[in-house]
């Protein structure tokens, strides 16, 4: 299977085919500007110092400054650093936001932490990064295992607010940054749902019950759809007549895990992805719909919530089956969209309402929506093509000369 960054490579090529994209745009557009790569030494509880490896991909900032996030994971390594960097390039182009795309990461397993281990690990990544993070430059964000306290830890070591986003609100926040990548997520849907056909009641199965998975099943739920199944790492859960929301988060809360609900009949995480829905939401990691399983996949439309999660030989076989798939560079931008909210707003020394927050991730997630959709129609192609041909048309618009 190709890797996360020969994947997102192969996604701009085949954006490139169906639009006019110059080949140097195209060249410029496919190679990180700066790759770091820092070893990060930490002081454990028992009193042993061990050394963590992290990593800074920044890809792209003729837009603004990269904006990515950092995630805490045992797999992660710099070819998927490089990927999720290529996204958040591409990602925040297609929402029209002020910002350029990069990624951080460590290569380690958080649960085997302390939280007093955590706060030293992630202090050392910011002394590490001295000179590659800043307000004006790169600004990382949350991402897989990382939370608001992390965030608010990299502020207060660099030292101004606006270097990091996702923080507490009570440390420079933004309201609505917690919900941001599901709620931006539903009104993508809510945007084009006439074109695609969406009716209140529409079967939902969201494949990941993480924060973003989660809140989606919830707005979801709330909306008048019927989620019918759910799934974290441990397993999946179906029930015919749909999921009460609210109770399977209380029951992942004291169980941690979503296995064995009342009522609801227990799957594989792989069984999830082929149910019979009309909405499947992949909301977790990368590379879960593959050419080996594409065909499997009953559901009529594709929310990707979570970045990267279909490779270029799944996309293939879900066009040719009729699958809309509402890609992650749309599907997930409303996460980066509140990002660049709080950071408009510290280095404005404003502070935005939660109204404030909704109305314009609303205006901007339908904009991008109707924007992606208009030019899947000009071209007479697949939704994941048409917005990255959208994303170089903004970044060719920005690049400079050479």
């Amino acid at each position: 299977m190709p890797n996360a960054f020969e994947n997102a490579l192969n996604q701009i090529k085949r954006a490139a085919t169906v639009g006019d994209v110059s080949e140097d745009l195209l060249t410029l557009t496919s190679a990180p500007k700066r790759e770091i790569r820092v070893a990060i030494p930490v002081r454990m509880d028992s009193g042993d110092l061990k050394m963590f490896e992290g990593y800074r991909v920044q890809h792209n900032d003729w837009r603004g400054p990269y904006k990515g996030g950092i995630r805490y994971h045992q797999d992660v390594d710099l070819d998927e650093v490089k990927a999720l960097a290529t996204w958040m390039s591409f990602k925040t182009a297609v929402t029209g936001i002020p910002m350029g795309g990069g990624k951080g990461g460590i290569t380690v397993n958080p649960k085997e932490l302390s939280e007093g281990e955590k706060e030293r690990l992630t202090r050392g990544w910011v002394r590490a990064m001295k000179g590659v993070i800043g307000e004006e430059v790169d600004v990382p964000a949350p991402d897989v295992n990382t939370r608001p306290i992390e965030m608010a830890w990299i502020a207060d070591e660099h030292g101004h607010p606006g270097v990091v986003t996702g923080k507490p609100i009570e440390a420079g926040g933004s309201e609505g940054r917690g919900t941001a990548t599901a709620q931006g997520g539903w009104y993508v849907l809510y945007a084009i749902a006439e074109q695609l056909g969406v009716q209140e009641g529409a079967r939902i199965a969201v494949q990941g019950f993480g924060n973003a998975g989660r809140t989606f099943a919830k707005i979801a739920h709330d909306a008048g759809m019927k989620v019918v199944a759910v799934s974290d790492s441990r397993g999946a859960i179906y029930a015919e007549e749909g999921l009460d929301i609210a109770a399977v988060e209380a029951h992942k809360d004291s169980t941690r895990g979503v296995n064995d609900f009342e009522g609801a009949q227990n799957i594989s995480n792989e069984e999830i992805l082929a149910l019979d829905c009309d909405i499947l939401v992949p909301a977790a990691l990368e590379n879960v719909l593959t050419k080996e399983n594409a065909s499997n996949v009953k559901a009529k439309i594709i929310l990707e919530l979570a970045n990267g999660p279909t490779t270029p030989g799944a996309d293939d076989i879900l066009f040719q089956n009729g699958v809309t798939v509402i890609p992650d560079i749309l599907a997930n931008s409303g996460g980066v969209t509140v990002s660049y909210f709080e950071w408009d707003q510290n280095m404005k020394g404003e502070k935005w309402t939660a109204e404030d927050v909704d109305a314009k991730l609303t205006t901007t997630m339908t904009d991008a929506a109707n924007a992606v959709w208009e030019r899947k129609e000009k071209y007479s192609t697949d939704m994941r093509r048409a917005a990255f041909l959208l994303a170089l048309e903004r970044l060719g618009e920005a690049q400079p000369k050479l």
